[in-house]
């Protein structure tokens, strides 16, 4: 693609994103800043349609950028300023992010969950966050008898938040049974995970009378599941403000995929997921990105860490028809100022 096409892809781009509507020959000519007559300039458009980068809707003569052309011009063509050269602008959305989490005064659930909020006020789209993976050890176990056969299993993690399952055993368990059993487990397993207790628990199984190997058993599987429920929370803050979307909100089938999107997160999960081992800032764009269910749909992230290491992911969810000069700055001030609360913290 030569230069002449490149600034008019550019030029459309802008003007689609700022207005909405499909750009024609003439508002190209005005604010592309080239000398050229409006037949060359349409032979240029049909040339970037055959390419792929802009489409005809039906109901009018002007161009609407495709997925690939979103891609190529948020690789090769967006001008976004380094933070740290920002000047005052970037200097002034620092501060709003850093009020907006208030890191000195929350614990870093809320902080999490103020940085999703932030991330939806400044970007006037949804704000997600991935929360970090928790440790999947426990510090203590504690049994409750409820019966003869059903019992409670408490689990303590390492950070003191306390997991509660109901066991159904196949033997009748006393409650100088159940201290036991939990002083066994505090003693040996402790700080470990369920995993790496299971496979302690096959070599020792056979030193441990046949009523403790079965609540043993017992405890792993429903300790390792309650773990796996825990892991992987995702945190998302202003998913209604998508409705005021036309792009996203247009049809009654992008509506159900869009909430169907935050109500299973699958989706959602592996692309936070994905882009946590990635550098910076990653731009995931739908129908060019398997990973974004909906080809409206645009999705900017940001790992952050905690004392150098990454444990999570946060960016925005919008249309692909978005600032993204703007919302850019926003989801990596934000994943840096996470990082540097979190470490604090």
């Amino acid at each position: 693609m030569d230069e002449r096409s490149k600034t008019l892809l550019k030029t459309l781009i802008e003007r689609y994103i700022a207005e909405g509507q499909p750009v024609g020959s003439r508002t190209l000519s005005r604010y592309s800043g080239l000398d050229l007559s409006p037949a060359t300039i349409r032979n240029v458009m049909s040339d970037l349609e055959e390419m792929g980068f802009i489409s005809s809707p039906h109901t009018s003569a002007g161009r609407i950028p495709t997925p690939r052309g979103y891609r190529l011009f948020v690789d090769t063509m967006l001008t976004v300023k380094p933070i740290e050269r920002g000047g005052v602008e970037m200097t002034e959305l620092a501060g709003q992010i850093q009020g907006q989490l208030g890191a000195q005064q929350l614990g870093p659930q809320r902080m999490i969950t103020a940085a999703a909020r932030t991330l939806s006020n400044l970007s006037h789209f949804a704000g997600v966050v991935m929360t970090p993976r928790r440790a999947q050890s426990f510090r203590q176990i504690e049994f409750m008898r409820l019966s003869d056969k059903r019992i409670l299993l408490i689990i303590v993690s390492p950070e003191g938040d306390v997991q509660n399952r109901i066991i159904q055993t196949e033997l009748p368990y006393t409650p100088a049974q159940l201290i036991e059993a939990a002083n066994f487990f505090n003693s040996h397993y402790a700080g470990m995970s369920f995993d790496a207790v299971r496979d302690h628990l096959r070599v020792e199984l056979q030193d441990l009378r046949r009523d403790m190997s079965q609540l043993m058993q017992a405890t792993v599987e429903a300790g390792s599941s309650a773990m796996e429920e825990e892991d992987d929370h995702v945190y998302i803050s202003g998913e209604r403000k998508l409705l005021e979307v036309e792009d996203l909100a247009s049809s009654m089938d992008k509506l159900r995929r869009l909430f169907d999107v935050f109500e299973h997160k699958t989706s959602l999960l592996q692309l936070l997921d994905v882009s946590s081992h990635a550098q910076g800032v990653q731009i995931f764009i739908g129908g060019e990105s398997q990973l974004v269910p909906l080809e409206d749909m645009a999705v900017i992230t940001a790992p952050y860490e905690a004392d150098g290491q990454i444990v999570g992911t946060l960016g925005v969810i919008g249309p692909t028809r978005m600032a993204y000069e703007r919302v850019i700055p926003i989801v990596d001030i934000t994943a840096r100022l996470l990082s540097s609360a979190l470490s604090q913290n």
